[in-house]
């Protein structure tokens, strides 16, 4: 299961930086804001996935030992989206011990 979602990430890792690199070169996200604010659906999409954002960075607060990572992952997460999730989901699965079940994810680290 380990290496499957670590797969997982990867991949989305990928893609993400592909899609916005791509979409980075055809047109700024500022020209295209206009356009985008303009459509009630794009606009319900942003509120989703930052609102997915937000409850994923609550996990990853309740993860991490101290208040630096937590605003850095914060930053990271609100800035790159799921870029940042998927690589710090990758990052805590590289970090299991291989006996280690990844049940494990769920529980907060010690300090």
């Amino acid at each position: 299961m380990r290496k499957l979602l670590m797969a997982i990430s990867a991949a989305i890792f990928v893609m993400m930086v592909a899609v916005t690199v791509r979409s980075g070169l055809e047109m700024s996200i500022s020209a295209a804001w206009d356009d985008y604010a303009a459509n009630p659906w794009a606009v319900a999409t942003l509120y989703d996935a930052y609102s997915g954002f937000t409850l994923y960075w609550l996990w990853v607060a309740f993860r991490e030992r101290s208040w630096g990572p937590r605003i850095v992952w914060l930053i990271l997460i609100m800035t790159l989206g799921n870029i940042a999730t998927s690589a710090y989901l990758f990052w805590q699965l590289w970090r299991l011990r291989p006996d280690e079940p990844v049940a494990n994810l769920l529980i907060s680290r010690p300090a």
